[in-house]
């Protein structure tokens, strides 16, 4: 379960779509990464709503191997094992993503209420910020908060080592947002903001 987890994370979602789509290989591009955020970026919101989806499956598909294979093995440490396939994916010289797409799609599967208040902590913060990089750490450390509520150890464990993973993984990202020149998105009061002291 752990190989084929990890070989689920490891399909390259942003670099199969933009070479079978639309002939470009994202990494060439924009921040370089094969993300969803850079997928829209480069390719639009039709790519990147489809590599979207294609990461959070992988977390999802890999979280449910222990049901396919009637076995108890714990769903999120099974799912853990697709997310270090995306960020460190064997189809893709070990150069991948940053676990946040999939990390929620292992939730769906974990729990899928934590799954909600992880998508509305995610998207009240892309609101504030206009930022997918301060949504993502922002959410991740939210995430590992409001875990502790759910009195689930290795819920809270895991959650607290992705979101310390997600700030190593952003840490160009948190330089760009020192400065004062981290990509946005064309929404949110973050953007707003910043279209109105141009």
């Amino acid at each position: 379960m752990l190989v084929i987890g990890y070989l689920l994370g490891s399909i390259p979602s942003g670099v199969w779509v933009g070479k079978l789509m639309y002939g470009k290989d994202v990494r060439d591009y924009g921040s370089g990464n094969m993300g969803t955020t850079n997928t829209f970026r480069v390719l639009g919101k039709k790519a990147g709503i489809i590599v979207l989806v294609m990461d959070m499956l992988k977390g999802t598909l890999a979280a449910l191997l222990p049901f396919v294979f009637h076995s108890n093995a714990n769903v999120l440490l099974i799912g853990l094992s697709a997310i270090i396939g995306h960020v460190f994916p064997v189809f893709a010289n070990f150069k991948g993503g940053k676990a946040v797409a999939t990390s929620v799609g292992v939730l769906l599967v974990y729990n899928p209420l934590f799954f909600v208040i992880a998508w509305a902590i995610f998207l009240v913060t892309l609101y504030l910020s206009s930022m997918v990089s301060v949504a993502s750490m922002l959410g991740f450390l939210l995430i590992t908060i409001v875990s502790l509520f759910f009195h689930d150890v290795i819920l809270s464990i895991v959650a607290a080592a992705l979101t310390v993973f997600v700030f190593i993984r952003h840490f160009g990202n948190i330089e760009r947002i020192k400065n004062g020149t981290e990509n946005m998105v064309p929404f949110g009061l973050g953007y707003k903001r910043r279209q109105q002291r141009k």
